[in-house]
């Protein structure tokens, strides 16, 4: 008999994953919980202290958004470098570190009674400032531990860590704000602390290439655009989420929902922003074991107009179970294309520029979320609540069908497997 080991059939068989997985599960609980109350709490102080209106305070939280988008897009390019040129399980545990510390102070100035907008607004900057450094990092190490053939299975799993977290996160954390309106931020702190010591225990990465260490960082942060740019199948996967979300989101309104339209408070809250995770999560699982392998592209389209017509019937629902329903499904589809685009994205990518990628992508992924929640406010204000989420739902409808269109690309994906394009040489 041989002694050679077999080959491992599932992510969870190797060691240094299952601690990744559990790093990713216990900073996505802690930061989607946070960023919950943290859009709360502002929209009830703007309500309560400032006595603004429902369209004020809606735009407050369209403010909030831009707030946290805005560090995101200075240091994005910056932070795709520091991937590549650094350990990557150092970065991401570095930035959890200075997070921890975040929720820290939030917890503070809460058991305090410092309630006011300047403040939130300042803490909410610095995490999405934080946040950057974090997101490339973890995307990029996967697969350093995990074997190409397992790729598609771990970012299967990864999503799993995702959702179960923003199942977790937004519906533990608005019973304990309830409670005790610092308990989050508590909670907060002992998460990164698990977060960080777990990513930090795995064994060493492969060596960053000496070229990655000694180019230039603006000659790395252009070639990381320049790539991106070049690759109408990554451009195209890239931008279909950027779009779709700008426009669909919904979440950024999640406090107007319950507070003054479904009139569920924040345990309410909870629940509306855990739906859409829970949705996301069933699906992950099923994808863990039996992933997606046909007509990729195709689905991956199909799954975000599903996306729009969710968002619109969760704008004129006025029941909680109704509203949670179609919140469900909206989650659920909008796994499908975060799994598929995840898939092409990493394995349409070589290692060397899988952090400058990964930060384009998470550029695009912070734009459609905090971005879309300035767009979001804006709406609101003009067009109502309820009017804000149809016009973003019929919005994600369209770019879907133009998309279909400007990027033939995406429809002709089969597989997974990496798609032998032409890339132009940029000048």
């Amino acid at each position: 008999m041989s002694d050679t080991p077999s080959p491992p059939t599932t992510p969870l068989a190797i060691p240094d994953y299952r601690r990744f997985w559990l790093a990713r599960f216990a900073a996505v609980i802690a930061t989607n919980g946070m960023v919950v109350i943290i859009g709360y709490q502002l929209y009830d102080v703007a309500r309560s202290e400032y006595a603004m209106s429902i369209s004020e305070a809606s735009f407050q939280l369209g403010l909030l958004g831009l707030a946290q988008f805005i560090p995101i897009l200075l240091l994005t390019p910056i932070a795709g470098v520091v991937a590549d040129r650094f350990d990557r399980r150092y970065v991401a545990g570095s930035s959890m570190s200075i997070d921890l510390c975040i929720a820290l102070g939030l917890g503070i100035v809460t058991a305090l009674g410092i309630r006011s907008l300047p403040v939130l607004f300042c803490f909410a900057a610095l995490h999405g400032a934080v946040r950057v450094f974090q997101g490339p990092a973890l995307s990029a190490i996967a697969p350093n531990i995990v074997p190409a053939a397992l790729i598609p299975r771990a970012i299967a799993l990864n999503a799993i860590a995702w959702q179960a977290g923003a199942v977790i996160g937004p519906a533990s954390f608005g019973f304990l704000f309830a409670s005790s309106h610092a308990l989050p931020y508590w909670t907060s702190t002992v998460l990164m602390v698990v977060a960080a010591s777990s990513l930090l225990s795995i064994r060493s990465l492969p060596p960053t290439p000496s070229e990655a260490r000694n180019a230039h960082p603006l000659q790395q942060i252009v070639g990381g655009f320049r790539f991106v740019w070049n690759d109408r199948f990554l451009l195209g996967c890239i931008t279909l989420d950027l779009f779709a979300v700008i426009f669909g989101g919904a979440t950024a309104l999640f406090p107007v929902f319950a507070r003054d339209i479904l009139h569920v408070g924040p345990e309410g809250l909870g629940q509306l922003r855990a739906a859409p995770a829970v949705g996301a999560a069933i699906v992950a699982l099923t994808l863990s074991f039996r992933p997606l392998e046909h007509n990729v592209g195709v689905k991956m389209l199909a799954a975000v107009g599903v996306y729009g017509v969710a968002t619109i019937g969760f704008a004129y629902s006025r029941e909680l179970l109704l509203s949670l329903a179609f919140l469900f499904v909206l989650g659920a589809a909008d796994m499908v294309s975060v799994f598929i685009r995840s898939s092409l994205i990493q394995l349409n990518t070589p290692d060397d520029m899988r952090g400058r990628v990964s930060a384009t992508s998470g550029l695009a992924v912070s734009a459609s979320n905090e971005l879309g929640e300035m767009q979001s406010g804006v709406a609101a204000a003009l067009l109502g609540a309820t009017g804000a989420v149809v016009f973003g739902g019929a919005a994600a409808i369209f770019v879907t069908a133009m998309w279909s269109k400007l990027f033939p690309e995406i429809r002709r994906a089969r597989t997974f497997a990496p798609q032998f394009r032409q890339r132009e040489t940029a000048p």
